[in-house]
């Protein structure tokens, strides 16, 4: 057994992997021992990728009408969730989706769509997209995420173009009957394997949170290692009410970082993604955690709004690294514009109520969406825009923001608007308390999710 973390990197970098048993005493460091935890996957981390950050843009092509039933998916069979519904984006609207996550220095977009798996028609076309979208743009990495694959249909993709597909195994195969039960953690398994099959890079990974214990998080942690998934994404539960995983709230800052050096220790050489649920769960410790992964999603997720597109850049920067594949930081800054809402077409951009009390969560394989505000005709562009933009529901890949009308624009514009959540608490006079000297102190606030889409619907290819 290991003496110590660095120890262990050492060992590792010398090609000599973490076992189970040594996996799982990390995951169960103390909290004063975690930053030597981190220290340690950060020196992982610095081997293999430096102080590279890889931007993934999601673009969501088709959003809820879903007849699986996984438990964590805000588009699941009979959910009590208000999202927006809408089918197949054309070519043309997500190639200018696409446009907006690349202008801010994506190399990597993923197309996501819905369901249980695409027809052949539907896989047919998300291959026009991604003709159109690599006739544009033939550097960007086009990553597919469309649910369980039938024969044929991974080789169809591979031709097109796509680079890779995305289907998480989501959870330990010991937990997996008890989040789903109308597919198998083998169908997940499979379709992965046919993805590989058909020379397509395996993107999967997994949802944390989901009431499973240290002991199935590191089954399934070295399932995917096994698996040979060359990118890792990590969600972490955000429990939509109307799911059956409403109200579940199991992770804290100090863990969801302890998990995410887990990750490192177990697939050293993978791209690690901090997916969905990173705003709510890691919070002020996202900069940190950047240390550890070398990944994350741009713009909004599938049913829930995230950080603004600017305030990663920043992010990004302010802790010391540089955008894999970008130009000098400020080239792209604020090409995703606030306002923005992924997957939906301009006049589906339209934001859910600021402070929604449904938690939300999305990581099938399948997708979520985007939209406006309850009560909101979606198709006939009412409603205000969303203040902020963001990246992707736990999960699978899904949701990029939407086209905006006009010029993008640049950190020299204008500051990042307030967030609608934080505007209405501060007009509402019960904003954050300030002392005598009138300086602001610290107020608790619930963790909440802001949905985006409730109670809207589209018509297909609006």
């Amino acid at each position: 057994m290991f003496k110590n973390p660095a120890e262990l990197a050492e060992r590792v970098l010398a090609g000599d992997p973490v076992t189970p048993d040594e996996a799982l005493e990390l995951l169960h460091t103390d909290d004063p021992g975690m930053l030597d935890l981190v220290a340690a996957a950060a020196r992982l981390r610095r081997e293999h990728f430096g102080m590279t950050v890889k931007v993934n843009y999601l673009v969501n092509l088709k959003s809820g009408l879903c007849a699986e039933d996984c438990g964590y998916c805000s588009q699941r069979l009979n959910a009590g969730t208000d999202i927006l519904k809408y089918s197949w984006l054309s070519p043309e609207k997500a190639v200018e989706q696409a446009e907006y996550g690349i202008r801010g220095g994506a190399s990597r977009v993923c197309l996501v769509a819905s369901g249980r798996g695409p027809s052949n028609r539907e896989v047919g076309n998300v291959t026009r997209t991604v003709e159109a979208l690599k006739e544009q743009h033939p550097d960007v990495e086009v990553c597919a995420c469309l649910g369980l694959l039938k024969d044929g249909q991974a080789e169809t993709l591979s031709g097109a173009g796509v680079d890779a597909y995305n289907h998480n195994l989501n959870t330990a195969e010991s937990n997996y009957e008890s989040i789903c039960s109308t597919h198998t953690y083998q169908d997940r398994v499979d379709t992965v394997e046919r993805a590989k099959d058909a020379g397509l890079s395996p993107c999967s990974g997994l949802i944390v949170g989901m009431r499973e214990t240290d002991e199935q998080l590191v089954e399934a942690l070295f399932a995917l290692r096994d698996l040979g998934s060359d990118s890792v994404p990590v969600n972490f539960l955000m429990p939509f009410d109307g799911t059956p995983l409403a109200g579940t709230w199991q992770l804290s800052p100090q863990k969801c970082l302890k998990i995410l050096s887990v990750v490192r220790f177990v697939c050293p050489d993978k791209e690690i993604r901090m997916a969905g649920g990173r705003e709510m769960h890691l919070r002020s410790l996202q900069p940190l955690a950047l240390h550890v992964v070398n990944s994350l999603f741009l713009g909004d997720y599938l049913t829930s709004e995230g950080q603004a597109a600017k305030a990663d850049l920043d992010m990004i920067a302010d802790a010391g690294f540089t955008v894999l594949g970008a130009g000098p930081l400020g080239e792209h800054d604020d090409a995703v514009p606030a306002g923005t809402s992924n997957g939906a077409a301009p006049e589906q951009a339209v934001a859910g109520p600021a402070g929604s009390t449904g938690p939300a969560t999305t990581p099938c394989g399948s997708t979520c969406g985007t939209g406006g505000p309850a009560g909101t005709d979606a198709a006939s562009g009412g409603g205000p825009a969303p203040s902020d933009p963001v990246s992707s529901d736990q999960g699978d890949d899904a949701a990029a923001p939407s086209a905006a009308a006009g010029p993008v624009p640049t950190r020299s514009a204008a500051p990042a608007p307030v967030s609608a959540a934080l505007a209405a608490l501060l007009s509402s006079g019960e904003g954050p308390e300030r002392d005598e000297d009138d300086t602001r102190v610290r107020i608790e606030l619930s963790p909440t999710v802001r949905r985006r889409g409730a109670g809207t619907s589209v018509a297909p290819n609006a």
